[in-house]
């Protein structure tokens, strides 16, 4: 009898067991990957890497089907991905705008409409120049700069983004002043710089690298905490692993970095949220990614459940006052 009886306690343990294991949340259905940029953009690029790499190694076994929906800066992916409320099969990818693009316009989502998943990478900033231009070092072109105010042109990405949020961050902690001229996307103001047709801009590496190989520009200096991780060389024997951060350049600015993130819509159940951000840990892992943040000079850094939403806090509030203080807040 006691044999039975232990013999049926632990058959109990292990159906229970099993149970268990089978109510453990994953998709059962397709999963739409939710791309907050048009088709070739950083996001882009982003999420269909993760994708790929989910496929070939087989980290998911339902299909992904990636959608672009970049309108409004990416306020059409968040606001599609507010429509999908409880939905957790809708994966949306995007950077720092999830939560910062409701500031600066009246758009049709919250960022309380959306569950933070996890970020990535860190997409870095630096000041460039012209290749030729007569600075040697990011404080002789902010003394330049200082000298004749709203004579020189700083270049970026749109207009209160993360490049012209930079560019006041940099004015208000040197006291100059640029004439900021958006474009559309960071590659068209790499072009617009190698031509001459503006001074400067803080674009990510990738951005500017092939610009750089052809010596067209020169970066001055990176606002990151420490120097980028050595590598080739790019031009002139010099690789992103000698380029000073600004901050040791004459800059007081320690950093400025941008998150690839995800996220999920919001009232998705807590268990989802747990298997995405293990899924996007593990992609995290492969030489795939690894070779993939090396060539795009990103920095590897993974972050999800509370050191995630500390991040989005802190940054969150950082550039919410930069916001305030240019007036970009909409009432």
């Amino acid at each position: 009898m006691k044999t039975i009886a232990i013999s049926a306690i632990f058959a109990g343990a292990l159906t229970l067991g099993g149970f268990s294991a089978a109510q453990a949340w994953e998709p059962t259905k397709p999963v739409e990957f939710v791309v907050t940029s048009g088709a070739g953009g950083g996001t882009d690029n982003f999420a269909r890497l993760v994708q790929a790499i989910i496929t070939k190694h087989k980290l998911m076994e339902q299909p992904i089907v990636v959608v672009n929906k970049g309108g409004g800066s990416g306020a059409e992916g968040y606001v599609y991905g507010k429509g999908a409320k409880g939905d957790p099969t809708h994966v949306i990818f995007g950077t720092n705008n999830a939560y910062l693009l409701p500031y600066v316009a009246k758009l049709g989502y919250k960022y309380t409409d959306l569950t933070p998943v996890a970020a990535m990478a860190l997409d870095e900033f630096l000041l460039w120049v012209k290749g030729d231009a007569p600075y040697a070092d990011a404080k002789s072109y902010v003394d330049a700069v200082k000298a004749k105010p709203m004579g020189f042109k700083m270049g970026g990405s749109q207009s209160k983004d993360t490049d012209q949020t930079l560019t006041s961050m940099i004015q208000d902690a040197t006291g100059t002043k640029w004439i900021y001229v958006p474009f559309q996307g960071g590659s068209a103001a790499a072009v617009q710089l190698a031509g001459g047709h503006i001074d400067s801009n803080v674009n990510n590496p990738n951005e500017n690298v092939g610009q750089w190989k052809a010596g067209q520009v020169k970066p001055l200096c990176v606002f990151a905490p420490e120097q980028l991780a050595k590598g080739e060389p790019i031009h002139d024997g010099k690789g992103w692993g000698e380029i000073p951060t600004c901050k040791s350049a004459g800059i007081p600015i320690e950093s400025f970095r941008m998150p690839r993130t995800v996220w999920l819509p919001a009232d998705v159940p807590a268990d989802a949220v747990t298997y995405y951000a293990n899924v996007l840990e593990k992609v995290s892992q492969t030489p795939e990614w690894k070779e993939f943040i090396q060539r795009t000079a990103q920095t590897a850094k993974f972050m999800k459940g509370k050191e995630f939403t500390d991040f989005v806090a802190k940054d969150d509030a950082a550039n919410k006052k930069v916001f305030e203080e240019e007036g970009w807040v909409v009432k």
